[in-house]
């Protein structure tokens, strides 16, 4: 039997003033591959369970690496950078994570073995060519259909450091040849455009690896000293702006409300999302600001806001909010005039193609919308917008952050929503129904 959300109501009067969200997936995620490499035990406390980063463990798991979870923290025993046990006939399958099947190939650049790395059908569909062509510079090789997965990946004895210029802006690309450096012998230069910063981060504050950045033009130039064995560490994870994401828009758009989502990640490369919302009017200040190895952290403030502004965004944000544009979109269907935004096309390289679909959403809503050049996309704002329509969410390859953004939508724009695949949230934020009910959504 097919099973949808349906949203009916608005959402009232929050039951509380504060919440808490599930740990960084992107951190999570990180934490458990580099603990695998790790010398040791290593622990983590608010690691993310979400279905993404449990596919990760359980990848590892078959690779010889044991994890415990406990009440309040996680342990993972790593075996060293060569401590990774490969087997003959052995598949890995990666799920929806995309983060998860990019970087486990690093991981595997000095397989003896042909591994099979798989996922789901909308995993199957995502570029793996932006990984698969630096890793071969180090003289792995892979066997793929048109570069997607399913593929195969068969290391080398001896990996060779690579120089390597990354042109897309992508961390996933970043990260995958700075993982693949630890295994080398030698220098690793990386020359990459801006992205989400988190590997290097670890790399420098947490892991205490020889690694140097220096900027560059519009670059920055990444120089990784290979086979430097590293201690088992402990990491507490902030909870992720994505996630918090939601219920900033939540109450941005619902009336007389007021929320503190605590202990969040503010990133500089991954907390655009706020300073774009500021600029369209958004109500929000961050409190309690501090350094975590490296990691900005801090509690965020929203307010109802009342009248929005429209906006002409630079596409140099896109890179710290690209998740979250559709939610910024909700934001800018109320806003007074017309908002563009340019040089999306990144957008249809998620889970599933986000930048088409958030375009049909708001023409069920009842929207002006156009598609322009440039992969963008311009929207005519109604300050009143109050939805009466029934509106149908589905076939959207179960992409969680198109299901969540569809709940917002509901709670806060009105209409009667039916949205199948209810549970793919689950992907990336398990509590996120749960959080939801707890402020007093009727869902």
């Amino acid at each position: 039997m097919k099973k949808y959300i349906i949203i009916k109501k608005k959402i009232e009067n929050f039951k509380k003033k504060f919440i808490e969200v599930e740990g960084d997936k992107s951190l999570s995620i990180r934490f458990v591959l580099l603990s695998a490499l790790s010398g040791g035990k290593c622990s983590a406390k608010n690691l993310l369970k979400s279905e993404d980063v449990l596919n990760a463990i359980n990848c590892l798991e078959k690779l010889g690496i044991r994890t415990i979870f406990k009440k309040k923290k996680t342990e993972i025993f790593g075996r060293g950078l060569f401590g990774l046990k490969f087997k003959k006939n052995l598949t890995l399958d990666a799920g929806n994570s995309g983060t998860t099947a990019r970087l486990l190939c690093s991981l595997l650049i000095d397989s003896n073995f042909r591994i099979r790395i798989t996922g789901d059908q909308s995993l199957k569909k995502r570029d793996m060519k932006r990984i698969i062509n630096p890793l071969k510079k180090f003289g792995v090789f892979f066997k793929s259909r048109n570069g997607k997965l399913p593929l195969e990946i068969k290391g080398t004895k001896f990996p060779k450091p690579i120089k390597f210029t990354e042109n897309l802006g992508s961390a996933q690309c970043k990260s995958a040849v700075m993982i693949a450096a630890l295994k080398t012998k030698g220098i690793t230069k990386l020359k990459c455009l801006p992205s989400r910063n988190h590997t290097e981060l670890m790399f420098k504050n947490v892991l205490k690896l020889p690694i140097k950045i220096i900027k560059k033009n519009k670059y920055e130039v990444i120089n990784i000293k290979g086979q430097s064995e590293f201690k088992p560490f402990s990491y507490q994870i902030p909870g992720d702006i994505s996630s918090a994401s939601f219920f900033i828009v939540l109450t941005l758009l619902s009336k007389n409300k007021i929320l503190k989502i605590k202990n969040v990640n503010l990133n500089s490369s991954r907390a655009g999302v706020l300073k774009i919302l500021k600029m369209m009017g958004g109500n929000i200040k961050v409190l309690n600001l501090k350094n975590y190895k490296g990691e900005k952290i801090g509690d965020i403030l929203v307010k109802s806001t009342k009248k929005f502004k429209s906006i002409n965004l630079s596409p140099r944000y896109n890179s710290s909010a690209i998740d979250e544009f559709l939610l910024i979109f909700l934001v800018a269907c109320k806003s007074k005039g017309t908002s563009v935004f340019n040089n999306l096309g990144e957008l249809n390289k998620k889970e599933s193609k986000r930048l088409n679909w958030g375009i049909k959403i708001l023409l069920q809503m009842g929207i002006k919308v156009k598609r322009i050049k440039n992969s963008g996309i311009k929207i005519w704002g109604q300050e009143n917008l109050n939805l009466d329509k029934k509106i149908i969410i589905k076939n959207y390859l179960k992409d969680h952050r198109i299901l969540m953004v569809c709940v917002i939508a509901g709670l806060t724009l009105g209409g009667n929503w039916k949205i199948y695949d209810h549970n793919c949230y689950k992907t990336s934020f398990p509590s996120f129904t749960k959080i939801l009910k707890n402020l007093g959504a009727r869902i």
